[in-house]
């Protein structure tokens, strides 16, 4: 008989954030959102900065992590996801992520190299995402 689940690890740069049994886990993609069930075709795909929703076996809910960009890696029913950040909501400094956002916002009005453009985008995007996991929109 064929289980429903599948073993998830989420690890950021700076911990193990999450490791164990799952049902399902929906990651952030560059063209939306992309659900990993049990017993997905092997594969690995880019992560990209947003919300990142798992559900952990036996669970109702789905729980929720932001994270930054990254990968996700599927092979034999395992899941990793390596990702710069990862974090819950009530985990984020609101106060803090607006003065990134403000701080992003101001670079990008200056003039900057194609590298420095593409750095203070991400920056911002990463600071929207964080305030809006915090509004709880």
């Amino acid at each position: 008989m064929a289980t429903n689940t599948f073993n998830l690890n989420i690890i950021a740069a700076n911990r193990v954030f999450f490791s164990g049994k799952c049902s399902s886990v929906i990651v952030p993609a560059h063209d939306g959102q992309e659900e990993i069930m049990a017993h997905h075709e092997n594969m690995v795909s880019a992560v990209e900065n947003g919300v990142l929703k798992f559900k952990k076996d036996g669970e109702k809910d789905y729980e929720t992590v932001v994270v930054g960009a990254g990968f996700v890696e599927t092979i034999n029913n395992r899941v990793t996801v390596l990702v710069e950040t990862a974090e819950r909501p009530e985990e984020i400094d609101k106060v803090r992520a607006e003065e990134a956002k403000e701080r992003a916002q101001e670079q990008l009005r200056q003039k900057q190299s194609i590298q420095e453009y593409y750095h203070s985008r991400a920056s911002l995007a990463r600071a929207m995402t964080r305030l809006k996991a915090t509004s709880g929109k």
